[in-house]
């Protein structure tokens, strides 16, 4: 389990939206590490960036969410453990 707990802190997963326009990269624990925006998107409104990074964020927590489970599945065995969520 320990070095299953290692391997989701080296987790490293992107989220992009608008086409590719933001682009945020969050680490195993759910920081945010980068945060990318085009050229091309800086020229829009800022509700419209701001909704940009929302859904980056949000594709990027979704995937997240995925890799940990999947490695905590591989680090049980495939057998869940009761009342264990990862903090995302």
């Amino acid at each position: 389990m320990k070095e299953s707990q290692q391997k989701i802190k080296e987790i490293r997963v992107e989220g992009v939206s608008g086409s590719n326009s933001v682009k945020i990269t969050l680490d195993g624990e759910g920081e945010m590490q980068t945060i990318k925006l085009s050229d091309e998107i800086m020229k829009e409104d800022k509700t419209i960036i701001e909704d940009l990074i929302v859904a980056a964020h949000n594709s990027a927590k979704s995937q997240l969410k995925s890799k940990t489970t999947e490695e905590i599945s591989k680090a049980t065995g495939g057998f869940g453990i009761p009342g264990f969520k990862w903090p995302l």
